[in-house]
């Protein structure tokens, strides 16, 4: 029997035929209407809005919240239990920089965060910006943090207020707290100073919102003077732009998902051209941080999957001069890597675990930071200062709160600096966390993080959220979250399904998972699906999915591959209407997407590829279980218009009876709402719509 019932009727989005034809082949796209011609402008200006298409999203948003009218107290519930286990007036520990620490904290009621610094060894704080003073009446805020110059009297900070990531930069002096005139616009949200605190460096978002260009401004002149340093011709890369810990270089990174490229400005002469590293090369892929003389280079070059770490003389980076000093492990990824004045540090990854690697620059001698627990993230965060033997890292559990250590890399002393207050309560015991491994199609093994509270019954019928997102080589952390024990205090399975698209278990994992290989994301989570299904973890009647942005692509794919395996779908953000977007070479992302899904436009392979799985184009005529898809008005990541098309095409094909909700935030953009406790709303808002299908109310 449907939970959902006594629904008005749902809107019918009108269809109005568009036709598109590539490769011979023709295409019809009934809700083509729902994209704003003039998405660009909109995003600035939300106002702007085409009538029909705003007239549209409210009606889906009065339908959505009527189906959802008998949840208000739950929400309100989960929303308390959320909140109850933030510590309101939390304050990070201050990373030591120079004579000062610099640090964040939040207020009681605070929606966002304030910056501060103090003495390096303590000492009265004094607040550099205020979060939520900024915020004051506007309906989405999103800070961007503040960066200070090498003498410590200025910074930069940056928001957005719109959703759509077009930051503005604005300057302040951090001993007056006033902001200086200089304001730049449509910017990349942060900046790079040069060493004598008089300008800075930063990236600007073209119309396409694509950061095209790097700048040099200088204090004190409008941004209309700024100097053009670079400018990157091919629209399928991203551009950024930083620094290193000795204010030796400015770097800026080219990539897009397979390939990269730096070039190099020395800060000893801010109007060099900037020097080129290593060319780019199709597949292959390096970054760059400083050793004094020397850069160290982590790379993939020579069939080097998982990566294997150069050095080189920072006078002469070219490639030839290359020579290995870490070399590559199969089956050990290095994720990252930092230098300091007498080690080299990187964060690797075996068998779906993290470990730290301490090498001593000069003997060469090595030791690891790992944990026993079966499954654990790890955060490297490494230090502010060149000249240092102390570094910082975190580490926390699907059980264990966060705890954040400073670690003394000669001694070997681990200093436990703060553990992650829970003030609801919260005891680990009360929980069991598992790695478990689901067998896929063709024989591998799926890693799945479980947690559930130790009195769960494990016969099938705890309803369970299996999350999964596989794509771009990201990997899902097993850290704590205090969002989901709601879940687990609810008597249900919360699971992560390490798929197939992200790097988890090493580099192969992410490229057995994109391109023409990028069904085996589906089956991998179906899989779990089954796996849990027979172990007797849940059921297929009690799996509600879950997945967001590149995840909700999964969400959608596997609602058209086997809806009869989800009691319910939750796709936030969910990049669906996949065979347009890559069609749509103007959208923000879609060039430097075409290396991870392929490239429709000249590829009639790669065009039939995307065709057979996009979830839009695949909606069938089957009966859909409960499906909630999110959006926002200013994304400019998975636009808008992708999840309104795809509920209304599911709507129209749907044999079922089951609602098809959709929820778009007419304020916000790809990350949702900006503020702590507002998102919290945001995730209550999900949870519930989990526990109303798994009858749990």
């Amino acid at each position: 029997m449907s939970v959902f019932k006594s629904l008005p009727t749902p809107p019918a989005a009108p269809k109005k035929p568009v036709t598109d034809t590539r490769h011979g082949i023709s295409r019809s796209d009934d809700y083509a209407w729902l994209r704003a011609d003039n998405w660009q402008a909109m995003f600035k200006d939300p106002s702007i809005l085409a009538p029909e298409i705003r007239a549209h999203l409210e009606a889906e948003n009065t339908y959505m919240n009527a189906a959802m009218a008998d949840t208000k107290d739950l929400q309100k519930a989960l929303f308390a239990e959320m909140k109850g286990r933030i510590k309101e007036d939390d304050s990070s520990v201050p990373v030591k920089d120079g004579p000062y620490a610099y640090g964040t904290l939040f207020v009681t009621g605070g929606e966002q965060p304030h910056y501060f610094r103090e003495a390096r060894d303590g000492g009265d704080r004094k607040l550099l910006l205020n979060g939520d003073k900024e915020n004051e009446g506007k309906s989405y805020f999103r800070l961007s943090g503040i960066d200070h110059s090498t003498d410590h009297s200025h910074g930069i900070w940056g928001f957005d207020d719109k959703g759509s990531e077009y930051f503005t930069l604005k300057v302040r002096n951090l001993e007056t707290g006033e902001d200086l005139a200089d304001v730049l616009d449509n910017t990349g949200g942060g900046g790079v100073w040069a060493p004598d605190g008089k300008s800075f460096f930063y990236t600007l978002q073209d119309e396409n919102h694509r950061p095209s260009k790097i700048f040099h401004h200088i204090i004190g002149t409008p941004q209309s003077d700024d100097r053009l340093v670079y400018e990157e011709e091919d629209a399928g890369f991203f551009m950024g732009v930083g620094g290193s810990l000795l204010d030796d270089y400015i770097f800026i990174d080219i990539h897009d998902h397979e390939t990269s490229e730096y070039r190099i400005i020395p800060t000893s002469d801010l109007t060099a051209e900037p020097k080129l590293v290593a060319e780019r090369e199709t597949g292959i892929e390096y970054e760059i941080t400083e050793g004094g003389e020397v850069f160290y280079i982590l790379t993939n070059d020579g069939d080097a999957k998982d990566f294997k770490i150069m050095e080189t003389p920072a006078d002469r980076p070219g490639k030839e001069n290359w020579r290995e000093i870490v070399a590559h492990k199969p089956g050990t990824l290095i994720l990252s890597h930092m230098a300091y004045a007498r080690h080299l540090i990187w964060l690797e990854r075996k068998d779906g675990l993290p470990r730290i690697i301490i090498r001593d620059r000069r003997s060469g001698e090595e030791h690891s930071i790992a944990f026993e627990e079966e499954a654990y993230s790890l955060g490297l965060q490494g230090a502010a200062e060149y000249d240092t033997d102390v570094i910082r890292f975190s580490y926390s559990s699907m059980t264990t709160p966060s705890q954040l250590y400073d670690y003394n890399m000669v001694t070997r002393e681990r200093t436990l600096l703060k553990t992650q207050e829970v003030p609801s309560g919260h005891n680990p015991a009360d929980y069991v966390t598992r790695r478990v491994f689901a067998p896929a199609w063709d024989g591998e093994q799926v890693p799945v993080t479980l947690l559930y509270r130790k009195d769960t019954p494990l016969d099938g019928s705890a309803p369970c959220l299996l999350y999964g997102y596989g794509a771009y080589g990201i990997a899902i952390p097993s850290g704590f979250n205090t969002n989901c024990l709601s879940l687990a205090d609810r008597g249900f399975v919360y699971a992560i399904a390490h798929i197939r698209g992200g790097k988890d278990k090493g580099f192969s994992w992410y490229e057995d998972g994109k391109m023409e290989k990028k069904t085996n994301t589906f089956k991998d989570f179906i899989a779990a699906a089954d796996y849990l299904n027979e172990q007797k973890f849940t059921s297929y009647a009690k799996i509600i999915a879950e997945g967001g942005s590149a995840g909700g692509m999964l969400m959608g794919a596997v609602a058209n591959m086997a809806p009869e395996k989800f009691a319910g779908v939750i796709a936030a953000v969910p990049f669906v209407d996949v065979l347009n977007t890559m069609l749509d070479d103007t959208l923000p992302l879609t060039p430097p997407e075409w290396p991870e899904w392929g490239n429709p436009i000249d590829s009639k392979e790669e065009y039939e590829q995307i065709a057979a799985y996009s979830p839009y184009d695949n909606v069938g005529e089957k009966p859909y279980p409960p499906i909630l898809a999110l959006g926002g008005l200013t994304d400019p990541r998975v636009t808008y218009w992708e999840p309104a098309k795809w509920v209304a095409k599911l709507r129209d094909k749907t044999t079922g009876d089951a609602p098809i909700l959709l929820k778009t935030n007419m304020d916000a953009g790809h990350g949702g709402a900006s503020g702590r406790f507002q998102r919290l709303e945001e995730v209550a808002f999900e949870y519930s719509f989990a526990i109303k299908v798994a009858n749990k109310m």
